[in-house]
Parts: structure tokens; sequence; C-alpha cells
């Protein structure tokens, strides 16, 4: 049974490792705004 305990702990370990890093991310890291121009294309053919 300790060797499941340890698996656990382990997994524990790198889940709130990886919570913290998405976090930090998202707290700390700021997109930059701008506009995006994306061309349209328009289908000339009748829907009949």
């Amino acid at each position: 049974m300790p060797t499941l305990f340890r698996f656990f702990l382990v997994v524990a370990v790198l889940a709130g490792l990886g919570f913290a890093a998405m976090f930090a991310l998202a707290t700390f890291v700021k997109p930059d705004p701008r506009e995006i121009n994306a061309p349209v294309q328009i289908n000339r053919t009748p829907s009949s």
C-alpha cells in the first residue's frame, strides 16, 4: 500500500504544479490586444 500512496502523492504534486503554472500564466501574462483584418469570401452562386 505505500507504493500506491506514493504514486498518488506524486500525481497530486504534479497536478498542483500544473495548476500553479496555469494560474501564474493567467495572472501575470497580459495579451497584446490588436486588430485583426481577414478577407471574407462571398459565395455568388444562387442558393436555390
